[in-house]
C-alpha cells in the first residue's frame, strides 16, 4: 500500500470484497449514505478537505476505485473490460450493499464522475442524487476531440496507447509526470492548494507498476468500450433519472467549450450546476465553494 496519511480523523477504514477484488474505503459521518469517488491521478484522499463538513449531514463512504490507492488492481483483459466504468460501477454497488446501503447519493470527480454517471444509468434505482465534478460524459469528450481539446487532455490519448508504452515512460519518470500534472500547466490548477501529505500519497501510487498499468487500462477502456456503452445509451435515448448537480472549475477543461450545464441536460432530465472558481481539483482547490454547492443539493434527499 502506498503511503497513506491520516487526513480523515474519526473515520473508519474498511476493505470490502467485491467482484473487482478488495476495495478500500474511509467511512464516517451520520445521516443518509453518500458515496464519494475520486479521479485521476488521485485517490479517496482528495476529499479530505470537504469530508468533515459533509459528514455532519451524510454517512460518507469515500472509496478508492479499482486499481487506485489501496484497492486491488484487477487483472487486465484484451478488451479492458475490468476497467470499464460499467465494471467499476458494479463493484461500487457491491461495496455499498455490503456496507448496508441499497440507495445512496453519489459525488464523483473526474474518473469517479464517469463511474458515477454510468452507475446512475445502469442502476437507476440505486442513486438518489448525483453530483459530477469537472467532467462532461466520455462520449461527448471523444465526439468533440479536436486539435485544441487534444492538446488540453493529452493524457487521454497518451494513457490509452497500447501497453507497455505509457507504463514504461511513466515508470521511468513518475515524479516528473506527477509534478507536471499538479503544476497547473494544463488544468488551471493552483498547485499551492494541495496538502503536501496528499501529494506525497498520490506520488506513491505512481511508483507502483501495477497501479500505473491499472490507470492506463482505465483510459484504454475509456477510449474504447466506455464510448461504445455511452453510444448505446445515446442511441436508445436513455437519460439519468435522478437529480444531477454539475460543478466545474472556472479554469478547468470543461469550461473551455460548450457549457457543461447544457451538455449534461442532454444526459439527464433534472440538472443544475455552476462553475467554481478554481482549476480541475475542486474539493482541494476551493473546498468552501464546493461545499456551498454540494451541501444544499445533498440536503434535498
Amino acid at each position: 500500500m502506498p503511503y497513506l496519511p491520516d487526513l480523515f480523523p474519526g473515520f473508519d477504514s474498511r476493505f470490502v470484497e467485491t467482484g473487482a477484488g478488495k476495495l478500500f474505503a474511509r467511512i464516517g459521518g451520520t445521516g443518509p449514505p453518500a458515496l464519494l469517488l475520486h479521479g485521476f491521478p488521485q485517490t479517496h484522499v482528495m476529499y479530505h478537505r470537504v469530508a468533515p463538513a459533509l459528514a455532519q449531514h451524510r454517512t460518507l463512504v469515500i472509496a478508492d476505485l479499482p486499481g487506485y490507492g489501496a484497492s486491488d488492481a484487477p487483472a487486465a483483459a484484451a478488451d479492458h473490460s475490468p476497467y470499464t466504468k460499467r465494471a467499476m460501477a458494479a463493484a461500487m454497488v457491491e461495496l455499498m450493499e455490503t456496507l448496508g446501503h441499497q440507495h445512496f447519493a453519489l459525488v464523483g470527480h473526474d474518473r469517479g464522475g464517469r463511474v458515477g454517471y454510468r452507475l446512475a444509468l445502469d442502476h437507476p434505482a440505486r442513486v438518489t442524487r448525483l453530483s459530477v465534478l469537472d467532467i462532461i460524459p466520455t462520449w461527448e469528450m471523444w465526439a468533440k476531440m479536436d486539435a485544441k481539446r487534444a492538446q488540453q487532455v493529452y493524457h487521454w490519448t497518451f494513457l490509452a496507447q497500447p501497453a507497455p508504452l505509457p507504463e514504461t515512460l511513466i515508470g521511468n519518470s513518475a515524479e516528473f509526470f506527477m509534478d507536471w500534472i499538479f503544476s497547473g500547466r494544463r488544468w488551471g490548477t493552483d498547485k499551492s492548494a494541495f496538502d503536501p501529505r496528499a501529494v506525497e500519497h498520490y506520488r506513491g501510487n505512481f511508483t507502483d507498476p501495477a497501479r500505473i498499468h491499472a490507470t492506463c487500462e482505465d483510459y484504454r477502456a475509456g477510449q474504447s468500450t466506455d464510448v461504445a456503452i455511452d453510444d448505446a445509451d445515446v442511441k436508445a435515448g436513455n437519460k439519468i433519472a435522478c437529480p444531477v448537480l454539475a460543478l466545474w472549475g472556472a479554469r478547468g477543461i470543461p469550461s473551455r467549450g460548450e457549457s457543461p450545464l447544457e451538455v449534461w441536460r442532454r444526459w439527464a432530465a433534472n440538472v443544475e450546476g455552476r462553475a467554481i472558481e478554481c482549476g480541475h481539483f475542486l474539493p482541494e482547490e476551493n473546498p468552501a465553494a464546493t461545499l456551498a454547492a454540494l451541501l444544499p443539493f445533498l440536503a434535498k434527499d
